[in-house]
């Protein structure tokens, strides 16, 4: 068997702080042995684990890679407004007035990502 992807791990300069972040953000869990002030913390979601590790640099340019979320109960909209409400700030709007594109936003710590529109608005559209 080849290797698998065990986790997206993420450089940040609080583990916890940005961890629980994502928790809220896809609706998952931390660790049960992550707490404030450890050096890395885990989000355990049904699509993709996030380990946070703690380093001592800011981050310093764009993501070389960055993570697309597809709302599953709710429309692309909702979950940017939901996501802006949990401390994400809008980068770029591309949401096109036919229904189309996506918004880039960037979590509490400036890593990128990206909102694309639900698999029912891409149904409706296609």
């Amino acid at each position: 068997m080849t290797s698998l992807v065990r986790h997206v791990t993420i450089d940040c300069t609080d583990a916890y702080a940005l961890a629980s972040f994502w928790a809220a953000a896809l609706d998952a869990k931390l660790g049960d042995d992550d707490l404030p002030g450890d050096p890395e913390a885990a989000v355990e979601s049904p699509g993709a684990n996030l380990l946070f590790i703690q380093v001592p640099e800011a981050k310093a340019a764009k993501n070389r890679v960055h993570l697309d979320l597809q709302p599953q109960d709710r429309t692309r909209d909702e979950e940017v407004e939901r996501l802006l409400a949990l401390g994400a700030t809008l980068l770029d709007d591309r949401r096109n007035a036919d229904g189309t594109g996506w918004a880039t936003l960037a979590d509490p710590e400036g890593n990128e990502f990206c909102v694309e529109r639900s698999a029912a608005e891409r149904a409706a559209t296609s």
